[in-house]
């Protein structure tokens, strides 16, 4: 088994660390580039949409977006989904607010089936 001293801290301490972990961690670190590349072309994609006037592609575009953002800051569904909970438990509890939009028109439904 292959090993390497990592120099940690001043006082001389040291942290041996395997050729696997080394390898596993370039591995993602090189993941997590993709997906920075891959972030920053969805991003200009939703971008492009949304000066097309293609308002709704650009919002389900959104969505990926937003998985790919997760899975670059480790959160998983279940974090997700706790925070959405909550949001609802708090928004809940509060007054509501009537907003011009509600007033004026309904909102049309972000997803739609589709057979």
């Amino acid at each position: 088994m292959l090993s390497l001293v990592v120099h940690a801290g001043q006082r001389g301490r040291h942290k041996y660390v395997s050729q696997a972990e080394l390898t596993e961690r370039a591995q993602v670190s090189h993941s997590d580039e993709q997906l920075q590349a891959v972030l920053g072309t969805l991003e200009e994609c939703r971008r492009a949409l949304n000066e097309c006037n293609n308002r709704e592609s650009a919002e389900m575009l959104s969505i990926v977006i937003l998985d790919v953002r997760m899975k670059l800051k480790g959160i998983d569904s279940a974090d997700l989904k706790a925070l959405c909970d909550e949001m609802l438990r708090s928004a809940a509890s509060e007054p509501p607010t009537p907003s011009k939009q509600t007033q004026d028109q309904p909102r049309r439904p972000l997803l739609r089936v589709v057979k």
